[in-house]
């Protein structure tokens, strides 16, 4: 028979168990939310190295800190860069859902269209991606219907265009160069190519399949264009000063789609910041991660406000005179 100090104490030990249960769940990694953060897999895959996708990846990571998900704590990053090849992509794909991560975070068109088409169960937060719907990555840009959503670096084309023509009030025909196999790039020639009808300036297209490309294509608009206009494309952003070598020598202006494009030379834009698109895309990922919401139903995010940046060092290398009005509120690079 049990005595009754021996119940007594198999009682308090068992308290004492279930308070030290407790202790040991309440001091772990908890989100900002309040809930509890059971370690996590992430895994990243950005289609190429370049300065603005380096940037959405690093944000991506800080923007996830921010909600409490930090890495060596509750969340371990696989990062991959596929070197702008497909071959690489669909490895890296195949590689996430095999390790069975929690979440993706896809870096640019290609990279989200590829890891979309291997996995309708992971969630996919996708940055760099100009259009979700027009890639098919979603139902709506509103409400994305699949297991995809994220920030899009739709850049003002037609303020890019109004900028471009208060630089060059003379311009009658620009040039466009874009990678004719980008879905980003052929939205944003379009929309450019409207806003310019409008304005009666013709629009002169040339194309390119890698950066190789790039030099010839620059050489076929010189003489024909007075500016060259550059979307946020993967291609050239690879290789910038390739089309500036060209460019600066045939003393024509280069209005560009972001930031990274005219501290690479080009002389202005209306800047995307692609460290602030990642970060954003990292908070989604924070609010998937704890339960906060689905992919299905979280709208895509786009940035709000433009700054101008203006690179004066390329100005005085064509012979252009910037209007000081435009100077006023930009981002100045001397």
């Amino acid at each position: 028979m049990i005595s009754l100090k021996s119940k007594k104490l198999k009682a308090l030990a068992a308290g004492l168990m279930l308070t030290l249960a407790m202790g040991i769940v309440g001091c772990g990694g908890d989100a900002k939310d309040g809930k509890k953060a059971e370690k996590v897999n992430v895994g990243i895959v950005q289609l190429v190295e370049h300065e603005a996708l380096d940037a959405a990846n690093k944000g991506f990571v800080d923007g996830l800190a921010s909600k409490g998900y930090k890495e060596g704590q509750n969340i371990a990053f696989d990062k991959q860069n596929a070197q702008a090849d497909q071959s690489n992509l669909q490895n890296i794909a195949h590689r996430f859902v095999n390790n069975k991560v929690d979440l993706i975070c896809a870096i640019a068109t290609p990279a989200a269209q590829t890891v979309a088409n291997v996995t309708s169960d992971i969630p996919i937060v996708a940055t760099a991606v100009t259009d979700y719907k027009m890639a098919k990555l979603v139902k709506d840009n509103d409400k994305p219907g699949t297991n995809v959503t994220g920030t899009t670096d739709m850049n003002p084309v037609a303020d890019q265009l109004d900028l471009l023509v208060k630089l060059v009030p003379n311009a009658k025909t620009i040039g466009v160069i874009y990678c004719s196999s980008e879905v980003n790039s052929q939205l944003q020639v379009e929309i450019l190519k409207k806003a310019a009808a409008a304005k009666g300036i013709t629009v002169k297209e040339a194309t390119v399949s890698t950066v190789n490309d790039i030099q010839q294509a620059a050489h076929s608009l010189v003489g024909s264009v007075q500016a060259i206009y550059v979307p946020t494309d993967n291609v050239l952003a690879s290789a910038i000063p390739t089309l500036i070598s060209v460019t600066d020598e045939a003393k024509l202006p280069v209005i560009c789609g972001e930031g990274a494009h005219v501290r690479a030379g080009g002389l202005a834009t209306l800047g995307v910041d692609y460290y602030k698109l990642g970060f954003q895309a990292g908070e989604m990922a924070a609010d998937i991660l704890s339960g906060k919401a689905k992919p299905a139903e979280m709208a895509i995010q786009a940035q709000k406000k433009f700054k101008p940046v203006i690179n004066m060092k390329s100005a005085a290398k064509i012979g252009l005179t910037v209007p000081e009005e435009l100077l006023k509120d930009a981002e100045v690079i001397k």
